[in-house]
């Protein structure tokens, strides 16, 4: 299987998990996800820890495994919340103070996801300025 076949399907499973989605929250994830994937064709999509999850797909420094340097972010969708969960360090737009760096951006709606558009880029963009390569 080629890296780009590889690619579409995780995309076709990313977009089949949010086609499950219940109706009050599908919208607004898939308006999430579009966000994210326009800021950098750098910046790959899969299922990990069973939700849809964002990841730089270009060159690195190589790096233990556990230092999980390639996330960006992942969908913690339980209970229809819609948070995004940033593997490391971040902005502090961000959320919560893990002990292991994960910071959280919550949305409430498609209002919500309008009004933080902008900061969400800003983070992401950030970190993709941080990378190794």
């Amino acid at each position: 299987m080629m890296a780009s076949e590889k690619l579409e399907n995780e995309t076709d499973k990313v977009q089949a998990h949010i086609e499950k989605l219940d109706m009050d929250i599908r919208e607004t994830v898939q308006t999430i996800r579009q966000l994210i994937l326009s800021i950098s064709p750098q910046i790959g999509e899969r299922i990990k820890w069973n939700n849809p999850s964002f990841f730089y797909n270009g060159p690195m420094k190589p790096f233990a495994p556990k230092e999980y340097k390639r996330e960006i972010a992942v969908f913690n969708l339980f209970k229809n919340n819609i948070m995004l969960v940033f593997a490391q360090r971040g902005s502090g737009f961000l959320e919560g103070k893990y002990q292991d760096g994960r910071r959280l951006l919550v949305f409430k709606d498609l209002q919500d996801v309008k009004s933080k558009e902008v900061a969400l880029k800003n983070i992401i963009q950030q970190w993709l300025q941080m990378i190794e390569l």
